[in-house]
């Protein structure tokens, strides 16, 4: 039992690696953030209906089911378009910096979610994530486009935690992943429909973007969403959270690797990522003691 609770661990964090390289892609793959995003949930979707197919699972559901993960689609297309153009705007370290903000989001949004009271401490992280935010905007000012654009995609990644929790409970997670990325790519090709961006040009993608495309929906979106949900079946929720939180610090730390002094941030940056990061474990490790 030990031994195949530290496979899982193991397993986990390379999932969360792998997380921290979809960053990485976002920056490599050379089209815009919007036709990035339509490919990406075009394959996941394509390669998870096949996995539906091979296990069998029932795609029935119902009209109020149909509206949620209608709902859930259009906000995680939001999410990645916003997250992909913070990255192409400024830099991998800046927006997974930001990004780090997302859980503390979803701690703030759970109260009025849920219906339930707002802890104290709740709003004492607060004002340390917003010590943090404040440090980095002011020692990396001429990124301020790129980190407003990625507190936007932080807080939708929020929302669709939030609106997932629920749907997970009575839904299988693929059949969930499936619905949500199909009717995400339906809401983008009706956006790029509408701007008149489905063109000869929309098509025609290189071999590297190609190959860069195919490991983010194959690898990081759907391999790591499934195997996840595998995970979460013999690791805590507490262990899988906390251990999620560091995907921003693969993320920066492959970016100054692959991309070196690009990725170079003032010290002070590193304060202040550091402090957003620490309130959302200690966040965390809060939550799980009530318990």
């Amino acid at each position: 039992m030990q031994k195949d609770r530290i496979g899982n661990l193991l397993h986990l964090h390379f999932i969360v690696f792998i997380w921290g390289f979809t960053a990485i892609l976002g920056k490599l793959i050379s089209i815009d953030s919007l036709p990035l995003v339509w490919y990406r949930m075009g394959l996941a979707s394509l390669i998870i209906l096949v996995y539906i197919g091979l296990a069998k699972f029932d795609l029935r559901i119902n009209k109020k089911t149909l509206v949620w993960f209608a709902i859930g689609g259009i906000v995680v297309a939001l999410h990645w378009v916003t997250f992909f153009l913070a990255i192409k705007v400024s830099t991998v370290s800046v927006a997974l910096a930001m990004m780090s903000t997302g859980a503390f989001f979803t701690a703030l949004m759970e109260p009025f979610w849920y219906g339930r009271k707002i802890i104290g401490y709740e709003v004492f992280f607060g004002l340390l994530v917003m010590i943090g935010l404040y440090l980095i905007f002011r020692v990396e000012s001429q990124y301020a486009y790129g980190m407003v654009i990625a507190l936007v995609s932080a807080f939708l990644a929020a929302v669709f935690a939030l609106i997932n929790g629920k749907l997970v409970k009575t839904h299988k997670p693929s059949i969930i992943s499936f619905y949500e990325l199909g009717i995400g790519v339906l809401f983008l090709s009706l956006v790029l429909g509408v701007s008149g961006k489905f063109t000869r040009d929309f098509f025609d993608l290189n071999t590297m973007d190609w190959t860069y495309l195919m490991v983010l929906a194959l690898i990081c979106t759907a391999y790591a969403f499934i195997a996840s949900v595998k995970i979460m079946r013999v690791l805590t929720p507490y262990t899988v959270m906390l251990t999620t939180n560091l995907e921003p610090v693969y993320g920066i730390i492959l970016a100054w690797l692959i991309f070196g002094t690009d990725e170079k941030m003032n010290p002070l940056f590193y304060v202040g990522a550091a402090i957003i990061l620490l309130t959302v474990i200690a966040n965390g490790i809060l939550k799980n003691r009530k318990i």
